[in-house]
């Protein structure tokens, strides 16, 4: 049997504190570390007087004769200050001020061969990070980390906003609950797109986890720059309300191969006193390493329709055949005459996006292998540059072109990674060839390498991987069915945006999910990068034929509101090019929505309540609104002092009807204007499951109706 050996051998919270305390602070937030009598390392955070985290061991398990194995000294520490600023390539705001304080502590085993480790704390007005760095050393070369003893020892039994810890998935509806409360078993019995389910501790819950708690504090956990490393869960002791680390396995059982020097992702704590003040956070961001790629200038933010939602609710089908044995005389597929990705729908498509000023059209299931693809854990079966005999891409490519308008690629590649990285150049050459600037990728089902994880060390340097051959050939990548997000896009800023969540899709094929599900998504899995939701869905009722009951658990006017509220650069007009044309008054708000912003303001939120966003347009004095409820109905009073004072504005107001009610009437909406100025103050009526999107711009600036 394999000895086990700590890096870090840590102490419970009870440990007597022997050393020195060091510490660090920027504002309000302190962090604290030490050693307990028998050098064991421990860290706690304060807000101003209240205890974030209490006293918490902090450590590394690792294998065989390669640990730590016995008691730590201190040898040094440093203390830092920075103040930077640094613009994103996109984002929310134009520019971002990286501020804080760092503390290094140096450790080291007494006993010989004296290996060394470093615990890296960031302290920011809004938070702490850390991190453990195994720096180069003679001692330690390749080594293999068992498990990770790093804890969150909180105060208290919060209200915790919660999905279950599931090694493949984070599709699944939040749980509002004390965190005595934790119990997964029941959610992971659900079904979802994935039909993966690996969860298999009933306490633990996935990150970001957001926490409210009653003495007034808002925090959020999470991690930063997840590189090399696998996903972090944590264990809820429901007793003590101690969080403990637990990472994503691979397929032999351990967690993470590595070679010194190394250094794990940061591990996140964002606090505040005020709701708002956590979404507005950049801590997650500031984490991340600057940009990998010499040259961004090709890196295009966009909004686009596709050849999706039909497939989704059951108008056609990714596949062109029933089945791979359906074939004719001639040995070619039967086709069943719903194939959505065929040359005259797309031509549709197309047309709808230029007509309406929609840069991109997305098309999915174009490519051969759709027959046999979920669910048979296969080596092999797309190969990303064959096309269905009636899809034609030189045609399609042509066709767009003369619209001016950009076809987006589609690779699935139902688990199998090592497949999709055997193509991967030549899936990438031939959208150069044929004028693809985008592609969505899919992992739907079991990764091969069989017994990996989609939130494992592998599969996370898989994405790392996928991101920068896209790069090599200036194609920015949406992926879905990955990892969580954890500020990556900073460090390849063609990575736009993630699934990784449960989405506006879960409307479509299930019971969908309720109203306050949005107004807890910014909270959650959007603290670490943006989504690709799929908002805009008009017809929200009567879209499934296998299904009439079923229905989008929100007004129009609220899924107006969320290209607002749930950031993206990457924002698709979901819904039927038919659907919209019988709401081009409403539609004409997705027209004009930007998905690239200069400043972001949220002026109301919080957690499974409500939200209210305020965005300005990239290089522009115009101001974008989004506001959103939960099931309740709710006034919300909007001041617009963030209005350039002096300058007359004209609000369009998108709102819901007066009768609007997301189950009895989600389709009633009013669009209203009014001229206002920074000393102006609106007051939105949310209906039940309801909106208001507003847009605001410079009078004499508005187009022509």
């Amino acid at each position: 049997m394999k000895k086990l050996l700590l890096l870090l051998l840590v102490g419970h919270q009870a440990s007597a504190q022997t050393s020195t305390p060091l510490t660090a602070h920027l504002d309000k937030v302190k962090l604290t570390f030490a050693l307990s009598a028998d050098g064991r390392p421990t860290y706690a955070v304060n807000y101003g007087p209240k205890s974030v985290v209490n006293t918490s061991r902090l450590g590394l398990v690792f294998q065989d004769k390669q640990g730590f194995d016995g008691r730590l000294v201190l040898t040094g520490s440093e203390v830092k200050d920075v103040d930077e600023t640094w613009q994103p390539v996109w984002g929310e705001v134009k520019s971002i001020r990286n501020h804080y304080q760092q503390l290094t502590v140096h450790l080291r085993q007494p006993a010989a061969p004296g290996r060394r480790v470093d615990v890296v704390f960031r302290v920011f007005a809004d938070g702490v990070g850390f991190r453990y760095e195994v720096p180069r050393q003679l001692a330690l070369g390749n080594f293999v980390v068992m498990d990770e003893l790093t804890e969150f020892a909180l105060p208290a039994d919060h209200q915790a906003f919660w999905i279950p810890g599931d090694y493949d998935t984070n599709e699944y509806l939040y749980t509002k609950s004390r965190l005595s409360a934790v119990d997964n078993s029941a959610q992971v019995k659900g079904s979802g797109e994935i039909a993966v389910r690996s969860a298999p501790d009933a306490q633990a819950v996935a990150t970001p986890l957001m926490l409210k708690a009653d003495n007034g504090l808002y925090i959020n956990i999470h991690e930063a720059a997840q590189v090399d490393y696998p996903a972090m869960q944590l264990h809820v002791d429901r007793a003590s309300h101690r969080l403990t680390a637990q990472l994503v396995p691979n397929a032999v059982g351990s967690k993470a191969f590595l070679h010194a020097p190394a250094r794990t992702p940061w591990r996140t704590i964002i606090v505040s006193d005020k709701a708002p003040k956590i979404l507005a956070s950049k801590l997650i961001l500031n984490l991340n390493e600057p940009s990998k790629l010499p040259n961004t200038d090709w890196i295009k933010p966009l909004k686009f329709v596709g050849v999706w939602w039909e497939m989704q609710v059951g108008k056609s089908d990714w596949k062109y055949a029933e089945s791979i044995d359906t074939l004719d005389a001639q040995g070619h597929l039967i086709p069943t005459g719903r194939h959505g990705a065929n040359t005259a729908n797309v031509k549709r498509y197309i047309d709808f996006a230029a007509a309406h000023q929609i840069p991109g059209v997305l098309v999915e299931g174009w490519n051969v292998g759709w027959e046999d693809w979920f669910g048979n854990w296969k080596e092999r079966v797309f190969d990303f540059v064959t096309p269905y005999p009636d899809f034609n891409v030189p045609v399609l490519s042509a066709y767009a072109k003369s619209k001016n308008v950009s076809l987006l690629m589609h690779h699935e590649t139902s688990g199998a990674a090592t497949n999709y990285e055997q193509h991967l150049d030549t899936a990438y050459q031939f959208m150069n060839r044929y004028g693809y600037p985008s592609v969505k990728t899919g992992y739907v089902g079991r990764i091969i390498p069989r017994g990996e994880h989609h939130d494992g060390q592998w599969m996370s340097n898989h994405f790392a991987r996928v991101a920068e051959m896209a790069a090599r050939h200036h194609v920015t990548v949406d992926m879905h069915e990955s990892v969580r997000p954890t500020g990556l896009a900073r460090t390849y800023p063609n990575w736009l945006a993630s699934e990784a969540g449960r989405g506006n899709e879960y409307n479509a094929f299930s019971i969908g999910s309720p109203p306050e599900h949005e107004t807890i998504m910014p909270f959650t899995r959007l603290m670490g990068g943006p989504m690709d939701y799929t908002p805009g869905i008009f017809k929200l009722k009567g879209y499934s034929a296998s299904a009439p009951e079923r229905q989008v658990h929100t007004t129009l006017a609220k899924q107006l509101a969320l290209y607002v509220t749930l950031y993206s650069p990457l924002q698709m007009a979901a819904d039927l090019p038919e659907n919209y044309e019988a709401h081009l008054d409403a539609f004409r708000f997705i027209e004009d929505v930007p998905v690239d912003w200069d400043d972001t303001r949220i002026l109301a939120a919080e957690p499974g309540d409500y939200i209210t966003t305020v965005r300005r347009a990239k290089g522009k004095d115009e101001w974008y609104l989004g506001s959103i409820t939960d099931e309740q109905a709710r006034q919300q009073p909007v001041k617009l002092d963030f209005l350039t004072p002096g300058r007359r504005y004209e609000a369009v107001i998108y709102a819901d009807g007066k009768d609007a009610d997301w189950q009895q009437n989600p389709a009633s909406y009013q669009i209203t204007r009014q001229i206002v100025t920074s000393k102006s103050t609106l007051t939105l009526r949310l209906a039940p499951g309801g909106g208001a999107a507003v847009s605001f711009k410079p009078v004499g600036a508005q187009k022509p109706s």
